[in-house]
């Protein structure tokens, strides 16, 4: 292994450095995107029931803020409560945008990976072809050595660039698709707790204890 990388030339180590990159930025944003860390399921029924039941205090705001992303979306929802629909739904907007930045960390710098790596290689691959048109120049056309070094240089540098790019732009992808998923879930989450805040709303207005 150690003889292949150094014979794809100095170009290997930023295209290693890449991998590694890549590889760390895949694997955490696979275990931070996972359904039960982002968007608990059982989650919204327990808060429709906490508003159903009028049992919505400071307790349970703060702890659905520590839950999860979509927690904290709720929990918006939750402190923002007696303020008309308009207000409530800017205010959600608002947590939204940073939650769905938080979502996407990391996931531009994978697609700029997955954009860089092959253009590395390919670097890799001029300077390999320039190595060998020199060692043409000092003399070295009947020797297929003094070519091998820089034909190697270009081949290896290409494959490692592209075996990088490849998995990176997959995941990439993927990791964007995700987010775009939860986003749409989230959005749909938000209109349901406005709906049942409103709703809650509605109620208080109709009981016999607000019309006395």
């Amino acid at each position: 292994m150690w003889e292949i990388v150094r014979a794809g030339g100095p170009l290997m180590w930023p295209i290693i450095l890449c991998s590694i990159v890549a590889a760390a930025i895949i694997l955490e944003r696979l275990w931070t995107l996972q359904d039960k860390r982002v968007m608990p399921r059982e989650l919204p029924q327990k808060v429709w029931q906490l508003i159903e039941v009028n049992q919505v205090t400071d307790k349970v705001i703060a702890g659905l803020e520590q839950n999860s992303p979509l927690g904290r979306l709720l929990a918006t929802g939750l402190a923002n409560r007696h303020r008309p629909r308009e207000i409530l739904m800017e205010r959600l907007e608002d947590t939204g945008r940073h939650v769905v930045h938080e979502l996407e960390r990391f996931i531009n710098t994978l697609g700029t990976i997955a954009g860089v790596s092959p253009l590395l290689g390919l670097l890799g691959t001029v300077t390999g072809i320039i190595r060998s048109f020199n060692a043409i120049e000092a003399g070295g056309m009947g020797d297929p050595r003094a070519l091998s070094g820089g034909i190697a240089e270009a081949l290896i540098c290409t494959v490692a660039g592209l075996c990088v790019a490849i998995p990176a732009l997959i995941f990439y992808r993927y990791l964007r698709g995700r987010v775009e998923g939860i986003v749409v879930e989230m959005e749909k989450q938000a209109i349901r707790m406005a709906d049942a805040l409103e709703a809650a709303r509605s109620r208080e207005r109709g009981s016999p204890a607000a019309a006395a």
